[in-house]
């Protein structure tokens, strides 16, 4: 059994977490708990996205001075002191094709906000940006990357370069890019992605980029390694923990144990539900999911199944430490045209003791494939999950283990519409059913860098005819779908959302690599995966 040795809250090789902007939390105290209680929205976003009209303390005194009038309506209250968000709709002309309906999309979800409304919960960023859409009004980190390769598919290579110099603004600010540029999302990440999106604009510009965002990439380094110096093994300490023979890996986390502010209510009732826990130890696990960007799946479930059984940051994830290894390879070619090959070599055996601790203890043999474990428990999760494709798509894996990865996911996650999420069918939305654009492309290019070119034109193909099918039918793009129907995914928090900016992305790639989608999912081969043939 490990044990944490958590720290207090105090930084994150960078700013104080009490010196970053306050939260709408934070400012509006007990009036932000009324407001959310009392589901004055639909959506527990809204709010924290409201923009205030006065100054944050004259409203809470305005509040706290009527609210005890026996007419006083919190609603009412809410609608004179704040400036609400609306969704912008992305609905296309009839008969608009799928292509031109992606080519209109982009300037439709750029965004330029390098001043915002004073104690708003938005974050300033310098340079133009994508937002994925509907209600999700600002940047996200891992959904950019993907943006960013349908902009570099468009031709938009300004805005893959402002992007790029937004994150690494962030970085500078903060220490690490945030889930999102806004207040309340400073407590965490999302799946690191930067080393990528620098990979990305360096194909164009040139490898001297990786000198040129050096100091962040290593920021970004340090940030998710806080904490490792001095770890003893069998301990951990935020993202980092130390396994028995001291290799370190990573998890995900927050730095705070509280409810969420987007999703107050929903951690609330999930606290509720888990009778005999910590509720803070619960509200940390929810927090770390939403680092993870799959929020939620089974993959976090102690059941499989209960929300209220989350455990994520018990369990070292085969896609964080994936990415971490392509941030190491990253740093150290950046280290060695920066000059300074100590330091390069330094980030080589960084790198290289990864990919080993990832083959020890992330190797799934009677599986075949690439699993997450259970540090705590000191086991695999034993579940396949297209996270499997991770080691593939950053080159980690060896030729032999690639094979047999995908061998699994042709016969546990190939679905009708593509690569399933996982084999579990729940409530939650990172699982099967569902299908989701970022994942099928992961799996499509870590398939072909291994020469498994057949299982990837299988994703691609049928992927790109369910979108096709669901857009003919709705005349929309949305974030996730059914791999069984065609139709949108279901689960999760919220309604499913359309614009969407991954998914566009992908599309757009695909249909350079294969071509036009056939007219419906019923041309492609019927093949019954074993997650369809088990429901």
């Amino acid at each position: 059994m490990l044990t944490s040795v958590d720290g207090d809250l105090a930084r994150a090789d960078g700013p104080l977490v009490a010196s970053w902007p306050a939260g709408p939390e934070q400012l509006f105290a007990e009036l932000f708990v009324a407001v959310q209680r009392g589901q004055v929205f639909d959506d527990q976003k809204t709010f924290v996205d409201a923009i205030p009209l006065s100054d944050p303390a004259g409203i809470l005194a305005a509040y706290r001075a009527q609210r005890q009038d026996p007419k006083f309506s919190l609603p009412a209250f809410v609608r004179t002191h704040f400036r609400t968000p609306a969704e912008q709709s992305v609905a296309p002309p009839p008969g608009q094709s799928l292509e031109d309906h992606i080519d209109g999309l982009w300037p439709r979800l750029a965004r330029n906000t390098p001043a915002v409304p004073a104690h708003g919960s938005l974050l300033a960023l310098p340079r133009p940006y994508v937002v994925p859409g509907g209600r999700f009004r600002e940047v996200y980190y891992w959904d950019s990357y993907f943006t960013m390769l349908g902009l570099a598919n468009a031709g938009r290579a300004d805005l893959v370069d402002a992007m790029l110099d937004n994150f690494s603004s962030l970085i500078d600010r903060f220490g690490h890019v945030p889930n999102g540029n806004r207040t309340y999302y400073l407590s965490r990440s999302q799946p690191p992605f930067f080393s990528h999106m620098v990979e990305l604009a360096a194909e164009r510009r040139g490898p001297q980029l990786y000198a040129q965002y050096l100091p962040q990439l290593r920021r970004e380094h340090a940030y998710w390694m806080a904490g490792e110096r001095g770890l003893r093994p069998n301990t951990a300490s935020r993202r980092v923990v130390a396994l028995p023979d001291g290799t370190r890996l990573n998890r995900y986390w927050d730095d705070l144990d509280t409810p969420r502010a987007e999703s107050y209510v929903q951690d609330l009732s999930t606290v509720e539900a888990a009778a005999g826990r910590s509720p803070s130890q619960v509200y940390r696990d929810l927090r770390a999911a939403a680092e993870s960007g799959w929020d939620f799946s089974s993959r976090w479930l102690g059941d499989r199944r209960s929300l209220s059984s989350i455990r994520t940051t018990s369990i070292i994830p085969v896609d964080l430490n994936s990415l971490l290894f392509h941030l190491e390879v990253s740093i150290a070619q950046g280290c060695q045209l920066a000059g300074n090959p100590e330091a390069s070599r330094e980030f080589t055996q960084r790198a290289a003791q990864r990919a080993q601790g990832i083959e020890r203890y992330l190797w799934n043999e009677a599986g075949g494939y690439y699993d997450d474990y259970d540090w705590e428990r000191a086991r695999l999760r034993q579940g396949p999950t297209a996270a499997m494709l991770y080691p593939l798509f950053v080159g980690s894996a060896s030729s032999e283990r690639a094979r047999r990865t995908a061998q699994s996911a042709r016969a546990n996650l190939l679905a009708t519409g593509g690569l399933a999420t996982t084999t579990h069918v729940t409530d939650q939305q990172w699982d099967a059913p569902n299908g989701w654009a970022p994942l099928q492309w992961i799996a499509i290019v870590g398939l072909g860098r291994y020469g498994e070119a057949d299982l990837a034109r299988q994703i691609g193909t049928r992927f790109l005819a369910n979108v096709s099918d669901h857009y003919a039918a709705s005349g929309k793009l949305v974030e996730k779908y059914d791999l069984h129907e065609s139709q949108g995914g279901g689960g999760g928090e919220y309604p499913l959302q359309d614009g969407f900016g991954w998914t566009n992305a992908v599309i757009s790639r695909l249909l350079d690599l294969y071509g036009a989608a056939p007219n419906s999912r019923s041309a492609l081969p019927r093949r019954a995966s074993s997650l369809e043939r088990s429901r």
